[in-house]
């Protein structure tokens, strides 16, 4: 959660026995749940680094300066990510279209195979931010298939196999993440999405939202193939997490409309646990540790995180044409997010037009004066940027290993956390 003192960088100790220690807490804190954890409670669980952190809120005035990467690898050359993975995402790309249009082919049911594929086609396809996270996660867990009398045919046809397991992860999770696009742009009345026209403007909210079953079928079939009843139970969460948070949104009280312990928890169920999860399945499936499970698990939460939190500064900050959606959409849908909570704590009196919704235009017009005046926008910046250290820390703390993939693709996902908080759209 927030940090009213500091936390002050460690450097990694012995690895088996070193835990995450945190100086104060904030006053607010996340309940608990059986679902949900809190970020500062998740944290007092992983073990494998030590971590304290010195954060002071007027270091964090320019973003691009804001994340102090304390890890050896800032000395190292700075990867691309995307490109990283660039031949893999392609690979992944074609599999997605082939096996959304596949089984519609066969069935001839040409205009749902149309509605299934929309955002998978060339040009649409997005950022592919989920995929280009897990593939660079998997080599970055990579542990070599090896024993005493490793046969190195034996040891490349696992190595591959492995990959493709988690690989078919990465597919797995696109789909889900688009499914739940296609179901939000119904409930949200959407009219545009990644710069077009959204599925449901198009052709219709029944097409979009039976588009969307269609690759959540699709997603469990890919997810049975894999035969791991660890992995199955984690996606499966995601699936209930991704309702729940649907479900919290939609039906606030005026209490929780205003509660920052209510957004986050909801940011987590429907952002944050697709991607910690998925990361947690990408170690699960290559036979990882609880504890290095755990890591990868961390670094998806406070990842995921920190991406919504600059998606709410950018609803208020962006143009349509450079978020590919209309700007102000969360406010003139009577949604709350971190800038006007963050603002209310300045303006209490902001409280009374939020309590009122925002059906009178001259509302938001009102909210977003208080917002002007406050520094909502910068510290939900800050916010994400605290998550986004944390994501990095857990990079730093994964085992020991010297081979040249693990290292660029772990810079790499050192390099995402930045980005992320950085990004302009």
């Amino acid at each position: 959660m927030l940090f009213s003192r500091g936390l002050s960088w460690l450097s990694r100790t012995n690895y088996n026995r070193c835990r995450w220690l945190y100086s104060q807490r904030h006053e607010l804190q996340l309940s608990h749940s059986n679902h949900f954890v809190s970020p500062l409670d998740s944290a007092h669980k992983v073990l494998g680094c030590r971590v304290i952190y010195s954060w002071i809120s007027s270091a964090f005035h320019g973003v691009g300066q804001q994340i102090q990467y304390q890890s050896r690898s800032i000395v190292e050359e700075q990867v691309d990510p995307f490109s990283l993975v660039a031949d893999e995402l392609s690979l992944l790309a074609n599999r997605l279209r082939s096996m959304v249009v596949a089984e519609f082919n066969i069935i001839q049911v040409p205009k749902l195979a149309s509605a299934a594929e929309y955002f998978f086609k060339m040009g649409v396809e997005g950022k592919r931010f989920r995929p280009t996270v897990l593939l660079l996660m998997a080599t970055a867990l990579n542990v070599p298939v090896s024993g005493p009398n490793a046969d190195g045919a034996v040891v490349d046809m696992l190595s591959s196999e492995l990959r493709t397991r988690q690989q078919n992860i990465a597919e797995i999770t696109e789909m889900i993440h688009v499914a739940s696009l296609l179901h939000d742009d119904v409930l949200d009345d959407a009219d545009t999405r990644r710069g077009i026209g959204s599925l449901n403007f198009v052709m219709g909210n029944k097409l979009a939202v039976l588009a969307g079953d269609f690759l959540l079928s699709r997603a469990c079939v890919a997810l049975a193939s894999l035969k791991n009843t660890e992995v199955v139970s984690l996606m499966a969460k995601v699936v209930e997490h991704l309702v729940t948070g649907e479900t919290m949104q939609m039906s606030t009280t005026r209490e929780q409309r205003s509660s920052m312990e209510y957004y986050l928890e909801k940011t987590y169920y429907k952002t944050a646990s697709l991607i910690s999860n998925s990361c947690k399945a990408i170690a699960v499936i290559a036979g990882q540790t609880a504890e290095v499970s755990m890591l990868a698990y961390e670094y998806g939460r406070n990842l995921g995180l920190a991406f919504q939190l600059i998606d709410d500064v950018l609803d208020f900050t962006g143009t349509s044409s450079s978020l590919g959606k209309g700007s102000l959409s969360d406010i003139r849908h009577g949604i709350i997010t971190a800038p006007i909570l963050f603002a209310i704590e300045e303006f209490p009196e902001l409280r009374a037009v939020v309590d009122r919704g925002f059906d009178n235009p001259a509302d938001v017009d009102l909210a977003l004066d208080y917002l002007g005046k406050s520094r909502g926008i910068e510290r939900t910046r800050e916010l994400a940027t605290k998550h986004a250290s944390l994501a990095s820390a857990t990079i730093d703390s994964l085992p020991k290993n010297d081979d040249e993939d693990v290292q660029k693709s772990r810079r790499a996902l050192v390099e995402l956390t930045h980005r992320v908080i950085t990004r302009t759209k």
